[in-house]
């Protein structure tokens, strides 16, 4: 790391750094959105980029989600390289119609001949003791959909580097911003290059009895409860898996190959959620190597709850630590 490029920064920081090197580097870069301009957003995640880069790089939308996402698919195919704000994760809801029927049909609609590089960041999960509609998980939603990219950082390190990647991808990009990490801090080298694609997942602590498989928010929180389970004299690997579409199945089949133990662990539902694909491909890859069953621990399957219950309802680190003992009894 670079002494002189390194500097501690929040992920909230880190990504409003990266979107400036994505506006200083291409000028078909445009950033849309409510209230991200003079405000610089509700997070303030873009503060200070409109007053740098202007009224018609940073554009205050409307507050109409459907009609920011359909003037950014016009704009994307005229060439630009719009990077949509949807304010809230439950405001996305209004967009879905263009974002699925339109977005993420349109290059192979016209038989690759039509691109739509839009990136849409969305700030999503919990934790913020946030009222109805801004602390949902609705990221499977996105994953599913063929045509669409989906990715989410769980530190500012990744969200430097994963906003730029997702900018100048070709492919509409949904990039899900874990609103209650916008406030952790690491060191971050705008001078280095990304470590990795931005389809590839990363183990971020090696360990030889159990996997434990995350992303986004609960990279952290995983992170802890390894450490917690390391006194006890169990040694845990977690993978962040940082793209949801397409998945690093390889990276995390390598490590459970290694350990025989899975634990997948999100905010989200585990219903249907993005931790029941990676079970159903540990257990198609890995059914020979595996020496209990793979594990999800998620939130309920219920409408996210008021804000003073939240904590019940996100899974957290004793929940987390459960799960490793039950997958370390069989």
């Amino acid at each position: 790391m670079s002494e002189a490029t390194a500097q501690p920064l929040t992920m909230a920081k880190a990504i409003n750094a990266g979107l400036r090197r994505a506006l200083e580097n291409d000028t078909k870069t445009v950033l849309m959105g409510e209230d991200i301009g003079r405000l610089g957003g509700v997070f303030r995640v873009t503060d200070g980029l409109q007053k740098d880069f202007g009224e018609r790089r940073v554009i205050d939308t409307p507050l109409a989600e459907s009609s920011i996402v359909g003037a950014a698919i016009g704009m994307a195919m005229r060439g630009y390289r719009p990077v949509v704000e949807i304010q809230f994760d439950g405001f996305v809801y209004v967009a879905f119609d263009q974002i699925v029927s339109q977005l993420a049909k349109m290059h192979a609609r016209s038989a690759g001949q039509v691109k739509v590089p839009i990136t849409i960041r969305l700030p999503y999960g919990g934790g913020i003791g946030a009222v109805e509609h801004h602390s949902e998980s609705p990221e499977a939603y996105f994953a599913h959909t063929a045509g669409l990219r989906v990715v989410t950082p769980s530190n500012p390190v990744d969200a430097f580097h994963l906003v730029q990647q997702a900018i100048t991808s070709d492919d509409p990009v949904v990039f899900l911003e874990p609103k209650r990490r916008y406030w952790d801090k690491a060191e971050v080298d705008e001078g280095a290059a990304p470590a990795l694609p931005m389809q590839s997942a990363r183990v971020v602590r090696t360990g030889g009895d159990a996997t434990l498989v995350s992303y986004g928010p609960m990279v952290r929180t995983c992170l802890e409860a390894a450490a917690a389970a390391e006194a006890d004299g169990t040694s845990i690997e977690v993978v962040d898996l940082r793209s949801l579409a397409p998945l690093d199945v390889d990276t995390v089949a390598a490590s459970v190959q290694r350990t025989g133990r899975c634990v997948v662990a999100h905010e989200a539902s585990t219903f249907l959620g993005i931790a029941a694909e990676v079970a159903a491909a540990v257990t198609e890859l890995c059914f020979f190597d595996l020496e209990a069953p793979v594990l999800r621990v998620g939130g309920f399957h219920a409408p996210y709850p008021p804000s003073r219950l939240e904590n019940h309802y996100l899974p957290d680190l004793d929940r987390v630590l459960d799960a490793v003992d039950r997958t370390l009894a069989y």
